[in-house]
């Protein structure tokens, strides 16, 4: 195995002052806002990186390596987060997410959401979340998944439709607590 070039410091602050503004903003949209959670899992995935790339050098795109680390920091947050209770939220919140005239706080929406999210099959989140938070044009979409711009509104569409089954089934357990 060759021993990786070593990384002098100036060459991960330069990494570093061009994937940090791309990088938390990534994070920042997938934990709703959450400005706290965002801070952290943004100085984990720098810090997970730094260990890395020191011992086996930098990636060839450090920003998708980051942003994978990152995704799967945040799949583990909401993994080791106990049952959220839905008592002390408002019915609007959850409606919020697909009404916008509906106000609701954006950190019970994002919790909602995401776990609505987790609950899907994969293709149909990931789908979503390249067009909804990431903001994919279904252009993009069609080209990278290899099908017709129509097929991919029609993918969405019925993956919005049980996105909002899986919300709908949320709301309707007993206290409202998440299944």
């Amino acid at each position: 195995m060759p021993i990786p070039p070593a990384l002098s410091e100036s060459d991960l602050t330069a990494i570093y002052r061009d994937t940090i503004g791309p990088l938390y903003g990534y994070v920042s949209r997938k934990c709703g806002g959450q400005r706290q959670l965002a801070e952290d899992v943004t100085q984990e995935a720098w810090l997970r990186a730094v260990r890395e790339w020191t011992r086996t050098g930098l990636p060839d795109r450090p920003l998708a390596w980051l942003t994978t680390v990152a995704r799967n920091l945040l799949l583990n947050q909401l993994r080791q987060r106990e049952h959220l209770s839905l008592d002390d939220m408002p019915p609007s919140a959850v409606l919020a997410a697909f009404d916008h005239d509906v106000a609701a706080d954006s950190a019970d929406i994002a919790a909602i959401v995401h776990h609505a999210l987790s609950r899907l099959p994969p293709d149909d989140a990931e789908l979503l979340d390249a067009f909804h938070f990431e903001r994919c044009r279904v252009a993009r979409l069609a080209e990278q998944l290899g099908t017709s711009e129509r097929a991919v509104e029609g993918r969405l569409r019925r993956a919005r439709e049980r996105l909002r089954r899986e919300i709908e089934i949320m709301m309707a357990t007993p206290n409202g607590d998440f299944a």
